[in-house]
């Protein structure tokens, strides 16, 4: 800043010395304001900070003791496998077939029958027919362990795994404007041979149903005049779902 020269007046002098003056006045209240603060804000000799507070603490011990939730797995199914065998007390057979996790099963003593079908989770197998027919089954030890509901009347089974030309088979045709349907179970003996049940129907009435070769169970086969071909579950298992 220049200097003031020698010609600046007494008043101009005596302004200058008020304005200097207000500011000193205005800048003062500011730096002690500040200067109370930082003594204010900073511990005297003896002292020491303030403890947090409970609530922090508590939030603080619940931030270190919580764990973080365990994550959701999704069930486990059984990418494949055939049961068979006897249901106790009926004389009948049944057959369960599972792909991942779809599941489709059929019953049949050469009168009633009932076709299944619903899915599988973690070993527990739950199906339903049309006709409000049930199976529920666990699985495990290569077997299927459960009860077969059919009209209005409950038998129990154990099915172990089998392997083809065991299982379950099924044809369907069109005849004289009506629907022809066939199912099968075939299971292999273990002296040699196989037994096998299964039922026709033309619409709604039942027929003769011819035996499937034992060896060849996809082979084609008779039904009355019409000449139908079986199919193993892989055949139809989506079509069922």
């Amino acid at each position: 800043m220049s200097r003031l020269g020698p010609v600046i007046t007494l008043a101009a002098g005596a302004v200058l010395a008020v304005g200097l003056g207000v500011a000193s006045v205005t800048a003062t209240p500011a730096a002690n304001d500040e200067a109370a603060n930082t003594a204010a804000e900073a511990p005297s000799a003896g002292e020491t900070t303030a403890a947090p507070s409970r609530s922090s603490e508590a939030e603080a011990e619940a931030g270190a003791d919580a764990t973080p939730s365990p994550q959701r797995t999704e069930p486990k199914k059984i990418a494949k496998a055939d049961y068979g065998g006897y249901v106790k007390g009926n004389g009948g057979l049944i057959a369960i077939s599972i792909r991942d996790g779809k599941a489709v099963g059929y019953f049949c003593d050469g009168k009633a029958e009932a076709w299944f079908k619903g899915s599988e989770s973690d070993g527990e197998l739950q199906l339903t027919s049309a006709g409000g027919a049930k199976v529920t089954a666990e699985l495990g030890g290569g077997r299927a362990r459960g009860s077969v509901a059919v009209g209005g009347r409950k038998w129990t089974f154990v099915a172990p795994t089998v392997v083809k030309p065991s299982g379950l088979y099924r044809a369907t045709a069109l005849v004289r404007g009506a629907k022809l349907r066939a199912g099968w179970i075939v299971l292999k003996n273990p002296g040699g041979g196989y037994t096998q049940v299964g039922a026709a129907f033309e619409g709604d009435t039942q027929v003769p149903i011819p035996q499937l070769q034992g060896d060849r169970p996809t082979a084609p086969v008779t039904v009355g005049d019409t000449t139908i071909q079986p199919e193993d579950v892989d055949g139809f298992i989506e079509e069922m779902q």
